[in-house]
């Protein structure tokens, strides 16, 4: 029988209660990823032991929602990795003219910026009004944020440039407005994004959807949860649709391999088989 030490035992407890107590499981993120989470959260919050933190969030649910932001990953940008973007112009939007109307879930969505930028290249291409986008997470926090589209006037520059990169035909500055420090997302583009609470970890299938974009989510977990959530975003695709992973992410050595085929010069962008 193997022996943990302490402190693994500890994370495990810790994880059990938060999944017991309030239902979120953590217990198969990556555990490198979960043990530094924990780490800067007890230095913030002033704890030393895991046990004595464990205790206060089984009694103190805001305390637990601070815990939750801080294990909720919110890195992202307006057009994040702008040749990805060309790859949809190029290789996805032809297939999805075919369709009288499309479905598309942005799952793992943080605070939005790239739900936006999926909106803005669906209106280019003139799809927009045809599509609803299902924009999801787990974190309310940050749902919240995204609903509002209000983002530093300070990272406008970089979103403008990724724009750009990402094949735009128009200008950014045309999707929304500058207020003081702050931009303001486009009243056009939040009437087709619809901002969900939903659990990749948990929650059932969202179902038949044209495309699917869950980037820079699967690297935090380990891979039994790859696996379960990669069954996941499989049954909620119909056949013949997209499914657009992030750059360290890969369904190579999965058991879907053998369902989809890869497109758009390894971008992690791949096709459902009609036939799978």
């Amino acid at each position: 029988m193997e022996c943990k030490s302490i402190e693994a035992i500890e994370v495990d407890l810790l994880l059990e209660a938060v999944y017991r107590r309030y239902g979120y499981d953590f217990r198969h993120y990556s555990r490198a990823s979960i043990v530094r989470r924990i780490s800067h959260f007890m230095t913030t919050s002033g704890y030393g032991r895991i046990s004595e933190l464990t205790s206060r969030l089984l009694h103190d649910e805001p305390f637990f929602q601070d815990l939750l932001e801080d294990f909720s990953v919110a890195v992202t940008e307006m057009f994040r990795d702008p040749e990805v973007y060309v790859t949809l112009r190029r290789e996805v939007i032809p297939f999805l003219r075919t369709y009288p109307f499309l479905k598309v879930w942005h799952a793992g969505c943080a605070s939005g910026q790239e739900a936006y930028s999926l909106a803005i290249l669906l209106q280019e291409e003139g799809l927009l009004d045809r599509t609803t986008i299902y924009a999801t997470d787990f974190n309310e926090g940050v749902l919240a944020r995204a609903r509002q589209g209000i983002y530093p006037i300070a990272e406008a520059r970089k979103y403008i440039d990724n724009y750009r990169q990402a094949g735009g035909v128009a200008s950014l500055t045309d999707y929304f407005d500058a207020h003081y420090e702050a931009v303001i997302m486009s009243q056009a583009l939040k009437k087709n994004i619809t901002f969900a609470r939903h659990n990749l970890v948990t929650d059932q299938v969202f179902g038949e959807m044209h495309l699917i974009l869950c980037r820079n989510v699967l690297i935090y977990f380990d891979n039994t949860l790859q696996g379960q959530v990669l069954g996941l975003l499989d049954e909620s695709l119909v056949r013949g649709g997209f499914l657009c992973l992030g750059k360290k992410e890969s369904l190579r050595f999965s058991k879907l391999n053998d369902r989809y085929e890869e497109i758009g010069r390894q971008m992690q962008t791949y096709r459902k088989r009609a036939t799978a």
